[in-house]
């Protein structure tokens, strides 16, 4: 069992589970970043890529297996970028070792498995969280903000969009037997900042979408999530498409534009634009931009807040749960053509 670090204690001590991309050129060298987190350990089923990695970043201790890393006492957390299959049995591995995880997104592969993460949780009192990272950029929390003032009067409408252009076979994006496909990698981005926005889930959806005969996953989703009281979200995710991110909220009164609401380039100055509800309705009235600031820190360092006690717990497994009702009813939806209950 875990204890909680406590309040005014030294850093989280982090171990990096493999040895993947985004947490070999992302997530880890943001986590270096920042003041409450210390990377202490990585792993990797290979032992020399393992101590490569760990050399390249300055992390002290390298692994040859995952179960060694979780064994290590000097250990308080895991992150786990590893491919989506592996994320719940991995994760919940780390919880029965006592360890707090930070867990890249999807959290698992359909909302059943987020029960024994639960469970786990519970179970061993750590903290489990899916690695959304834009929640955290202060431009969706301004917007938030904006939205609670009545900025755009009554939420009616959401337009996300994201997209990328991969068509290579050996990566774990394109491997159907691994949790492949663009729903999973990038409409799940889609569908979590759509529930942030009318926070709530949607009552029902329904979507078309388009499979890769080679590959056998989604490369092209376009969807429809149903908020009951006539209020809409469209979305659209691609992966053998022109590089794209997008996302408009469109009120009784007014909208919002945010302009690179996903992947944010490192430097990259966040902006949204605020409409000025005049025909034909494409005019802005103001725009807010904001300092270049990286999401992925701001991230680690929240979840090591709330290990530490200094933060409240605002993304449980109860939200993962949530999108993953969705990306399931979705899932539905795509083969019955039919709208499908997110139940």
């Amino acid at each position: 069992m875990s204890d909680t670090v406590e309040q005014g204690a030294s850093t989280v001590r982090w171990g990096i589970l493999s040895t993947a991309k985004i947490g070999t050129e992302k997530v880890i060298p943001a986590m270096q970043q920042g003041p409450l987190s210390e990377i202490t350990a990585i792993a990797s089923r290979d032992a020399d890529r393992a101590r490569a990695a760990a050399d390249l970043l300055g992390i002290p201790t390298s692994y040859g297996s995952y179960e060694e890393l979780l064994a290590d006492p000097e250990v308080d957390a895991i992150y786990n970028p590893l491919p989506n299959h592996l994320h719940v049995p991995w994760s919940i591995h780390a919880a029965n070792a006592g360890k707090h995880v930070l867990c890249e997104k999807p959290i698992s592969l359909n909302a059943n498995e987020v029960g024994h993460l639960i469970r786990a949780r519970d179970t061993n009192k750590v903290l489990i969280e899916e690695a959304f990272m834009p929640r955290h950029h202060p431009q969706w929390k301004r917007v938030r903000t904006l939205l609670q003032e009545g900025a755009v009067g009554e939420i009616r409408a959401v337009q996300a969009a994201f997209s990328y252009h991969n068509i290579n076979p050996s990566d774990v994006r394109n491997q159907s037997d691994i949790g492949g496909g663009g729903l999973y990698d990038i409409g799940s981005y889609c569908i979590a900042l759509t529930r942030f926005v009318f926070d709530q889930t949607p009552l029902r959806v329904t979507t078309t979408m388009d499979v890769d005969s080679s590959f056998g996953v989604d490369r092209l989703s376009s969807a429809i999530l149903d908020f009951g009281e006539g209020r809409h979200s469209t979305l659209i995710c691609g992966t053998q498409m022109a590089r794209h991110q997008g996302f408009v909220i469109v009120g009784t009164k007014n909208w919002i534009r945010i302009n690179c609401p996903f992947a944010m380039p490192d430097d990259w100055k966040a902006t949204i634009d605020i409409g000025k509800n005049t025909f034909p309705g494409a005019s802005i009235a103001k725009s807010e931009i904001f300092p270049e600031s990286d999401q992925y820190p701001l991230q680690s360092q929240n979840f090591a807040a709330k290990i530490r006690n200094e933060e409240k717990e605002d993304y449980p497994l109860e939200d993962a749960l949530e999108n993953m009702k969705v990306i399931d009813a979705l899932f539905r939806a795509a083969q019955t053509a039919k709208w499908e209950p997110v139940t």
